[in-house]
């Protein structure tokens, strides 16, 4: 399978950019793709200099590494005699005594983190009123910017006083200066609840069959949402599992490098560990995301052994997920599916399932992805706050 397909670059460039900046918009989006293999990636970059003329004699591929390391993106490591790899300091080439490789570091899983922000959520970063709005107004945690009345109960320190002075020197005048209840305002707030999260990603072979890479873009969802609650609701928490044959947690700083396996689909010990996850999370508000394209084909038995059948939708394992499905609901977690494949007998499949578990499923291909569960993380704060 070719993997450069589906790139598509014009000649269009960014007014005032540096050659830098021009060559790192395109490896943030190969780095991605390559799952965090730098080698690769930069295998990619050459091609397409090659193909585009990105580059000039008097600013090579070569020069871009060099500041690919001075900017701290990527650190350089080095294998020793015993197999231990050791780190450049500063940048140095090391002693030459062993084999040398190229990584990213923390500072570039955080750039790819923002930028897939950006590129998913990015209408939203100066939107008006603020996080996960309720609906409601009142005593909240978030200003709105709006003022109105001072009311019984109303926090001392929501009231403004700059405008409470204002009104009280309008309606008493500054000769007899008196500040009363009725000059009082404050500052509106919005109330926002705390919400646990579990995203669950498939990792299946069939994430990538057919030609389409299917997991890049999910990968990229959980990237922006891993940025965008750890930035801006600081109060939530995002748990990320992934699952194929088994299913297991994954840190934040990992999903740059998330790649599929040779494994079948085994959403059940995917909802099974995400519930055990919630379990242990204080808020009211649990919710579990999952997105796949695969049907469920795979089950591990009491005795270790896998129960496997890739062929149609298996009776045994379908039934293994309605229960599942069942389960969450009476512990009040929705499941909202994100089924990125469009065979009638899977989403017949999901929406049993989605019944099962009186949550929701989107039926959607890849793209707006991101913004359908932005958009649904919202509707479920709001929903179960009315």
């Amino acid at each position: 399978m070719n993997t450069r397909q589906g790139f598509r670059f014009s000649t269009y460039e960014a007014p005032n950019q540096t050659p830098f900046e021009r060559l790192f918009d395109i490896f943030q989006e190969l780095i991605t793709h390559t799952s965090g293999d730098f080698d690769e990636a930069i295998d990619w970059l050459r091609e397409l200099d090659k193909e585009y003329e990105l580059t000039d004699e008097e600013y090579t591929i070569d020069d871009f590494i060099e500041e690919l390391k001075a900017k701290g993106y990527i650190r350089e490591e080095f294998e020793d005699g015993g197999g231990q790899m050791g780190e450049g300091e500063d940048g140095e080439e090391g002693d030459g005594k062993g084999k040398g490789s190229i990584s990213i570091t923390a500072k570039m899983e955080r750039i790819i983190r923002q930028r897939a922000l950006e590129q998913i959520f990015g209408k939203l970063k100066r939107s008006g009123a603020g996080n996960h709005k309720t609906g409601k107004s009142g005593q909240g945690d978030e200003h709105t910017g709006d003022l109105r009345e001072y009311r019984y109960g109303d926090r001392l320190e929501h009231i403004s006083m700059t405008e409470s002075l204002k009104n009280a020197q309008v309606n008493h005048g500054i000769g007899n200066f008196n500040l009363s209840e009725e000059d009082l305002v404050v500052e509106d707030t919005q109330y926002k609840a705390q919400m646990s999260t579990v995203l669950m990603i498939d990792i299946s072979h069939s994430m990538i069959l057919y030609g389409e890479d299917r997991i890049t873009p999910a990968k990229k969802v959980a990237m922006a949402l891993a940025e965008l609650i750890t930035t801006r609701y600081p109060k939530d928490t995002l748990d990320i599992l992934v699952f194929g044959n088994d299913a297991w947690p994954i840190p934040i700083k990992d999903l740059p490098y998330l790649k599929v396996g040779p494994y079948h689909t085994n959403t059940v010990a995917g909802i099974q560990l995400a519930m055990d996850m919630l379990r242990r999370k204080r808020n009211t508000n649990k919710q579990i995301f999952m997105i796949t394209d695969g049907k469920p084909s795979c089950l591990r038995l009491p005795d270790g052994t896998y129960y496997k059948n890739s062929v149609g939708l298996d009776d045994y394992i379908v039934e293994k997920c309605y229960n599942m499905a069942r389960q969450a609901r009476k512990l009040h977690i929705p499941i909202t599916t994100f089924m990125i494949a469009q065979d009638p007998y899977l989403m017949q499949f999901i929406r049993h399932f989605t019944e099962a578990n009186k949550g929701k499923a989107f039926f959607t291909g890849l793209k707006g992805l991101g913004e359908m569960i932005f958009e649904d993380y919202e509707s479920n704060r709001r929903k179960r706050l009315k």
